[in-house]
């Protein structure tokens, strides 16, 4: 299973990114492991992700999301997950 994520830091930015081991990654960015923008936007939480069976769909979703503006960014992050939104939609 592949993820696309997307984390809030603790000054309230986003960073987007794509993994696969997701509970692994976050802890790995709050441990200051991850990338370079988390290290110094610690600690950082889990906010928004979707699942992909191909690390190529993930890291296309990743650029999708890292294009969007910091409006729709607390919209997605508001909204929850992607998995969440598909079983609320089908009750």
């Amino acid at each position: 299973m592949n993820y696309t994520y997307m984390l809030q830091c603790a000054d309230g930015s986003f960073y987007t990114g794509w993994t696969n081991n997701l509970e692994k990654r976050v802890r790995e960015h709050n441990a200051g492991r991850g990338g370079k923008y988390t290290r110094a936007h610690r600690p950082v939480q889990l906010c928004y992700w979707e699942t992909f069976s191909t690390k190529e769909e993930a890291m296309r979703r990743e650029w999708e999301i890292k294009q969007l503006s910091r409006r729709e960014k607390c919209l997605l992050a508001k909204r929850g997950t992607k998995d969440e939104l598909q079983k609320t939609e089908v009750l």
